[in-house]
């Protein structure tokens, strides 16, 4: 194996790291509702979504090709630029993902590749009009969009069924918001797994592998889209319960219409190929979804704090990737990248680690919020007094 093999190997395992994380930071996006409102039960909530976010991987390249195509200058492009980017995406994932922030995986890909991109070539190798015409712009709509289609399709709900008993109201909405969820899983699949295969694409460009311009291989598909539902499946516990939990205190009909928004909004973006951020667009539904429902609870205070991750996940992971690149490229050569992806490595490590310590399991993520998105410790019968 030569040395720029051995680079485009790391790359690709990278990428795929990149993928796992994507699937687990995200999940909460497609089930957190069903499991608070028991329409699923957890394991099986994740195993669900799991399976359609694999499927729904398959079903269309044209995201793929904005990030392959349409972010930066392909030219001016290396395997280590491409590493250091996806190295800067997971730190950011991975912090996100601890403090139990629903922050985009889509703009820490972007973010990184970007900030590498300029740290090795400077600010014309971007296409910042692809960038702000396919990223920015829907950012800033998409969480307004799916919020308005939320309220409205809450107060529908809620107005068509007012006279339906209580009982075989929830019933009957538990079980639409499993056709509902699944969507956005199936919706999730053709828009987020679509981003690492755009990176993978974009590092065979760069090696010279494949042309200027050319389509995810079928090898790549296939790969991206076994690792983000291996993510999925394992379930990102932290932000399902900030998503689930935290924001609002959903009924089963708000949650079947925040989903069904969520999953509108992402398949019309993937169609016309924009890097959507389906976190954005699922708390945008379900906030829409406190709104619409009277006296429902919206903790306002938690939704400022993800906003203020979505501000900072762009020039946040543009900076770690920057700071990749430098390190990797100041030591240079096949060398540099395996110390950023060994140092990549130990900080995921440790992030692990520490989640452990206390840990939100399928067992404890419906727990009562009390402000934190870890649970508080139930006490032992010994420990609780008379």
């Amino acid at each position: 194996m030569t040395g720029n093999d051995a680079v485009l190997a790391l790359m690709v395992a990278t990428a795929l790291g990149f993928d796992f994380t994507n699937g687990f930071h995200d999940t909460g996006n497609a089930m957190a509702t069903s499991i608070v409102t028991g329409a699923l039960p957890p394991r099986v909530a994740v195993a669900v979504s799991a399976v359609l976010n694999l499927v729904g991987a398959f079903l269309s390249t044209a995201v793929a090709a904005t990030i392959a195509n349409g972010l930066v200058a392909t030219g001016e492009v290396t395997l280590t630029v491409v590493c250091a980017g996806l190295v800067g995406s997971i730190l950011w994932n991975l912090a996100t993902w601890y403090l139990g922030i629903p922050s985009s995986s889509s703009h820490a890909l972007i973010g990184g590749v970007v900030g590498a991109t300029v740290a090795a070539a400077g600010a014309s190798a971007v296409k910042w009009q692809g960038l702000v015409s396919k990223v920015v712009v829907p950012a800033a709509l998409s969480p307004f969009i799916a919020g308005g289609v939320a309220v409205v399709g809450t107060l529908l709900v809620y107005r068509l069924t007012r006279d339906v008993p209580e009982g075989p109201r929830g019933r009957g909405f538990r079980l639409g918001q499993i056709g509902s969820a699944s969507m956005v899983s199936l919706a999730h699949g053709t828009n987020d797994a679509q981003k690492t295969m755009g990176a993978i694409t974009l590092a065979l460009i760069a090696n010279g592998t494949l042309p200027a311009g050319a389509k995810a291989p079928d090898w790549v598909i296939l790969s991206c889209a076994l690792a983000i539902a291996l993510g999925t499946y394992i379930g990102g516990w932290r932000v399902i319960r900030a998503l689930g939990k935290g924001l609002v205190e959903i009924e089963p009909p708000q949650g079947m219409a925040a989903e069904s928004a969520s999953a509108a909004v992402i398949l019309c973006s993937t169609d016309f190929g924009y890097s959507l951020s389906t976190t954005h667009v699922a708390t945008g539904s379900i906030l829409g979804s406190g709104v619409g429902r009277s006296g429902a609870v919206v903790r306002w205070q938690l939704a400022r704090r993800m906003v203020t991750a979505w501000l900072l996940t762009l020039p946040a992971s543009a900076l770690a990737g920057a700071v990749a690149y430098w390190a990797a490229n100041g030591i240079g050569g096949t060398a540099g990248v395996v110390v950023i992806v060994g140092a990549l490595v130990v900080v995921s490590v440790a992030f692990f680690a520490a989640s452990r310590h206390p840990a939100v399991t399928p067992e404890n993520v419906n727990a009562a919020w009390t402000g934190s998105v870890t649970p508080e410790p139930v006490k032992a019968k010994d420990e609780v007094s008379p």
